[in-house]
């Protein structure tokens, strides 16, 4: 639970989105590191002098800038600490708790600084949008992510996700709700939080959508999903506060709709004081993942692929699985068997099956969400 996500239609990140085409590259304040290679127009470590060439360029950067990555955002804190420590790279981490147009506005307004970010953690929409802001790159482990999951010319990739859920307070909420329909009932009055606001943050979006699932809707129609939440908005069981660790541990968010990895790691959490149970509603089935990129301008660019390199490695993919995320590689290292099976295994069981929007059906969601949520939950 963060404002990290704080995007609009983020949750157009779907396994099944089609690739994009391919973006140039060519960062203007690169410079081509010892033996001529300009990493910064890189498109993989093979047709650059190799892996070899692109760990000692990266370390003699000797610093990588990420921005909007909580350190308890899906194992984040975990897998930046393994980054540096493997390769002796510093992680500037700037606005941790910032958005994906947060991102994008950082990108385009710092330009070609020494600050600017050299990565980027964004929702699927803001990674197809923004595509020639991003320096093309394939990581040795391309081939095993599935084709809907990345872009063609390697602008970007999709990484980690997983799938809407609801947490809950069992100290607070004596009977927990598991499906959109019991978020109804007069019982949770005043008890029901969603995570940010849906026309700006990817998991509000996605609670919205998943809303619609269960009342009706489709991928062609999330406003039943505006009008449910309007409903509960009107009935007071609609929680105006935006759940953070803080406001679950106080109880002030007893119960929060956001990502599974995020509930289950936020259980870990609370376990000593209070049970914080976990479901996945059969009846609003939807999942996401999110995406990486690298700017294009990226002040550190060899340190920003090896990055990129670590985040879809067997290591990195495990770390995610300890987050309670779903890697993006999940079931090519299954079938590897580079999975950690015990990390697999402890994810939140799911019910049928999901949804995924095309870009298409997520342009126009967006649409109708910015239109008609702030007058159906004034």
């Amino acid at each position: 639970m963060t404002a990290r996500r704080v995007l609009v239609a983020a949750i157009g990140a779907a396994l099944a989105l089609s690739a994009a085409g391919c973006v140039s590259s060519g960062g203007s304040n690169s410079t081509p590191a010892a033996g001529g290679t300009d990493w910064a127009t890189a498109t993989s470590a093979q047709a650059a002098g190799g892996f070899d060439a692109l760990v000692t360029a990266a370390k003699a950067e000797g610093q990588l800038n990420v921005i909007a990555l909580p350190p308890d955002w899906a194992n984040y804190g975990a897998i930046i600490k393994a980054f540096g420590d493997k390769y002796g790279i510093k992680v500037n981490s700037a606005n941790p708790e910032g958005s994906s147009q947060d991102e994008i506005n950082a990108v385009k307004q710092l330009g070609t600084q020494d600050r600017a970010p050299d990565v980027l953690d964004l929702g699927q929409s803001f990674a197809t949008g923004n595509a020639p802001l991003f320096a093309p790159f394939k990581v040795q482990t391309w081939d095993s992510i599935p084709a809907a999951n990345k872009d063609a010319g390697g602008a970007w990739a999709n990484d980690y996700g997983g799938f809407m859920s609801i947490g809950c307070n069992t100290k607070l909420v004596p009977v927990c709700p598991t499906t959109f329909a019991d978020l109804a009932k007069p019982d949770y009055a005043g008890k029901v939080a969603l995570n940010g606001d849906p026309t700006q943050a990817a998991a509000a979006f996605a609670g919205v959508w998943a809303a619609a699932l269960a009342n009706g809707g489709s991928l062609d129609d999330i406003s039943p999903g505006v009008t449910f939440w309007g409903k509960l908005a009107k009935s007071g069981n609609l929680l105006k506060v935006d759940p953070t660790p803080a406001t679950v541990e106080s109880g002030q968010t007893p119960i929060v709709l956001d990502w599974d990895y995020l509930n289950v790691a936020q259980a870990e959490k609370v376990k000593a004081s209070f049970e914080w149970k976990v479901a996945v509603p059969s009846d609003g089935l939807f999942a996401q993942y999110y995406t990486q990129a690298i700017n294009k301008n990226a002040p550190h660019p060899a340190a920003a692929r090896l990055w990129q390199e670590f985040l879809y490695s067997d290591e990195g993919q495990n770390l995610w699985l300890a987050g309670k995320a779903r890697p993006v590689r999940l079931v090519a290292m299954t079938q590897a068997g580079t999975a950690d099976a015990a990390l697999a295994a402890a994810l939140p069981p799911v019910s049928g099956e999901p949804k995924y929007p095309t870009q298409a059906q997520t342009d126009a969601a967006q649409k109708v969400v910015a239109q008609g949520w702030p007058a159906a939950t004034s």
